[in-house]
């Protein structure tokens, strides 16, 4: 099979002609200033601003779990748990050799986050900031669950700019040759991500919290993303070329690492939806002008 795409690869589109670059501006090309900013930087800022955006709108709701001035402050702790989560994440989860040189942790300039471990450290900031304000942990989690598409949208399409993580070798007509990915046509394993990750979960959870009473019901938004998310990421690991340190993990197991670190995930998002509604309480708005029965 591998032989039949490599044979005809030329066939299939060239990532090349599609006229992408990992820069979004480029200083050096324009005016000799070494300067370049990347499109995964531009896709971090996008998700972090537009997510909180569309928090002050799901907080302005009535019986939101916090007020503005507690959004402003969890954004910034939430935004700080991303960055060293998924930094710590992927060293620990996919590249443990970095510690032999603790330097290289710092250097994120050289790609490396995980979703998994950006996802502990929202989770802990979440905490801190529920802790320090005496807020309702698990309801707080349910309005940051449905601001984080955003993030995961804007990160995959940035994956698929940067030619990176890319699938695996296919023959479907929509199959792109990665000049990472040597001569081989594969699976666009990032756009199927951004569709799935962002624009599925988006619909999902937003229909919940504005169609239903779910937001009522501690734990059934978070656990419905961390469902959609954890069956999403695992499916799409069927398509997804392992990371080259961890393919020993697919032949033993028969599984990635991205597919056993959603096992969890799908496990608490169960549990979290199946008792939301043992959970429902009376809430009285921190913000909004509506008492909530």
């Amino acid at each position: 099979m591998i032989d039949i795409i490599l044979a005809n690869a030329a066939q299939f589109t060239q990532f090349t002609d599609l006229g992408l670059s990992p820069n979004a501006l480029d200083l050096e090309k324009l005016i000799g200033v070494d300067f370049q900013l990347k499109w995964y930087s531009l896709a971090y800022l996008a998700g972090i601003l537009i997510g909180y955006w569309y928090l002050t709108k799901l907080v302005d709701q009535p019986g939101s779990p916090m007020a503005r001035r507690h959004a402003d402050d969890m954004i910034f702790w939430a935004t700080l748990g991303i960055i060293v989560g998924g930094r710590l994440g992927y060293v620990f989860f996919y590249a443990p050799e970095i510690l032999l040189e603790p330097i290289r942790i710092l250097q994120v300039w050289n790609g490396g986050m995980s979703l998994h471990g950006g996802t502990i450290g929202v989770v802990l900031a979440l905490w801190w900031t529920a802790r320090r304000e005496k807020l309702d942990f698990l309801r707080m989690c349910d309005y940051i669950a449905c601001v984080i598409p955003f993030g995961l949208f804007f990160g995959r399409l940035a994956n698929f700019v940067n030619g990176e993580l890319w699938g695996r070798a296919t023959d479907v007509p929509w199959a792109i040759v990665f000049p990472m990915g040597g001569d081989i046509a594969r699976h666009p394993s990032q756009l199927y991500e951004a569709g799935l990750e962002g624009i599925l979960y988006f619909i999902i959870l937003s229909l919940l919290f504005w169609k239903t009473d779910a937001r009522y019901q501690p734990g059934k938004l978070v656990g419905t993303g961390l469902l959609v998310y954890g069956f999403s990421r695992f499916t799409v690991e069927f398509f997804r070329e392992p990371d080259a340190q961890l393919t020993w993990l697919v032949e033993q197991s028969g599984f990635s690492m991205g597919q056993w670190l959603t096992v969890p995930m799908i496990l608490l998002g169960a549990w979290l939806v199946f008792t939301a509604k043992g959970r429902r309480k009376r809430v009285e708005p921190v913000a909004g002008d509506k008492s909530v029965a």
